[in-house]
């Protein structure tokens, strides 16, 4: 009976000690969770510190790279302005260049346009005067003015080219352009708007009506596709 009462008495001292044992650790781990988190060591404070100020400075940096970009970006407009004007100026100036050619007649012209055809009228017996039914240069420069104030941009008599000097002149039943002479029918091809030249050719009052008067046979058509040659040698 004794050897029991002794044995439940070790037993009870030992878990005693390992109750205390767990209380004095619990204690411990409690008392170390409830220290501050978020304290930090003097080193590390420095350290953020110093991080901060690098942070502060890159981003001042950032800002200045940022307007210089902004900058340059203005800077690469402006001279993409600059270009595009330029740009404009040359083309311009080889537009100019090339009707300058068509109208010099130095360079081959295609495209639509109209072709006149200027004939005789019929022999008329009781019409004592031959001039009073011949297609005469007068007639013809009508034609070619009118086709130029039109728009046209290039003209040919009978195949000739005309050019900026070019001269016409009427020698009984031909007419010579820049001394080569040209038996009727006078054909005037000219490159252009063809609606609008041949408005204005038709136009009342105008070109056509005053050939039809000196008995001048007219005739007009509309040519979707026009080739005209240069002209050769000097």
């Amino acid at each position: 009976m004794k050897k029991i009462v002794k044995t439940k008495r070790v037993v009870l001292s030992i878990v005693c000690l390992v109750l205390g044992f767990m209380i004095v650790y619990s204690y411990r781990i409690t008392q170390g969770s409830n220290s501050n988190p978020h304290k930090i060591t003097d080193s590390q404070w420095e350290q953020s510190l110093r991080l901060r100020d690098e942070l502060n400075e890159q981003e001042e940096k950032n800002r200045e790279l940022q307007n210089e970009l902004n900058t340059k970006h203005e800077m690469v407009r402006e001279f993409e302005a600059e270009l595009a004007n330029e740009a404009q100026v040359y083309f311009n100036l080889a537009e100019d260049a090339e009707k300058y050619r068509m109208f010099l007649g130095k360079v081959k012209v295609k495209g639509s346009g109209v072709k006149v055809t200027l004939s005789d009228g019929e022999y008329d017996p009781n019409e004592p005067n031959i001039n009073n039914y011949l297609v005469h240069e007068h007639h013809v420069f009508k034609v070619v003015n009118e086709l130029y104030i039109s728009g046209a941009t290039a003209v040919t008599i009978n195949g000739q080219r005309l050019k900026s000097d070019s001269y016409i002149v009427c020698d009984g039943p031909v007419i010579t352009v820049d001394g080569v002479p040209h038996p009727a029918p006078f054909v005037i091809t000219a490159i252009g708007d063809p609606d609008v030249l041949a408005a204005a050719i038709n136009l009342t009052g105008g070109v056509k009506d005053q050939l039809v008067n000196d008995n001048v046979v007219f005739s007009i058509e509309k040519e979707n596709e026009i080739v005209l040659d240069p002209i050769l040698g000097s």
